[in-house]
C-alpha cells in the first residue's frame, strides 16, 4: 500500500509563485519516474512535468522556463516549483509516481488558483 500526500496549492496573483510537494509513504522498494499532471474544468488531465530516478527532467512546452520538477529520493518526495505564474496555470494538480513493487499511484489532487 502506497499513500501520496500533496500539499502547496492555493490561490496567488498572476505573476507570483507556488510550490507543491509530493511525499510517498508505504510499501516502497524503489521509486521510478514521478511527475506532475493537471486538469482544468472541462479539460482533459495533463502532463506538466515529470523527473525518473535518475534525475532527467521532462516538461510541457507550456510550463519550460517557469516550471522546475525536482525530487528527495531519501524522502520519497517531488516537488513542483512554479513561477511566473498565469491564469491559465488554475487547474487541480496531480502527483502520479511509480514504482516496481506497487506500479503506479496517484495523489488526491491540489488546487492551484492564479488571478489575473
Amino acid at each position: 500500500q502506497v499513500q501520496l500526500v500533496e500539499s502547496g496549492g492555493g490561490l496567488v496573483q498572476a505573476g507570483g509563485s507556488l510550490r507543491l510537494s509530493c511525499a510517498a509513504s508505504g510499501s516502497i522498494f524503489r521509486l521510478d519516474v514521478m511527475g506532475w499532471y493537471r486538469q482544468a474544468p472541462g479539460k482533459q488531465r495533463e502532463l506538466v512535468a515529470d523527473i525518473t530516478s535518475g534525475g532527467r527532467t521532462n516538461y510541457a512546452d507550456y510550463v519550460k522556463g517557469r516550471f522546475t520538477i525536482s525530487r528527495d529520493n531519501a524522502k520519497n518526495t517531488v516537488y513542483l516549483q512554479m513561477n511566473s505564474l498565469k491564469p491559465e496555470d488554475t487547474a487541480v494538480y496531480y502527483c502520479r509516481i511509480t514504482g516496481r513493487d506497487f506500479g503506479f499511484c496517484w495523489g488526491q489532487g491540489t488546487q492551484v488558483t492564479v488571478s489575473s
